[in-house]
């Protein structure tokens, strides 16, 4: 089943703590929260690491009864941003799988 020589014990305690390392970092993520604006901060959306969005700002000039396409855009846009920058921490602190070689 595994390669001769392979160190089941060793690969064991390798898996326990990598996912020592993903839980850390999922916890990290889910503490986080992210900002994404769009149309010159005229928008602002914040969301966690797990995507949720907790808050949005609208600055009253947004809003144009006559226009409310063009806000739904920005607001879009500006949750679309934070959930770019939530994804993209992401990248960068959870950890990298090993290749086992088999």
């Amino acid at each position: 089943m595994f390669p001769e020589g392979m160190d089941m014990n060793a690969l064991l305690a390798q898996a326990q703590a990598m996912q020592a390392e993903l839980q850390s970092a999922q916890s990290e993520l889910a503490a986080s929260e992210f900002v994404g604006s769009a149309g010159g901060d005229l928008v602002e959306a914040t969301v966690t690491g797990g995507g949720e969005l907790i808050t949005l700002l609208i600055k009253p000039e947004a809003c144009d009864p006559e226009d409310t396409e063009s806000l739904s855009d920005l607001i879009i846009a500006a949750v679309r941003d934070a959930n770019s920058q939530a994804q993209a921490r992401a990248a960068t602190v959870m950890p990298q799988m090993p290749e086992l070689g088999f």
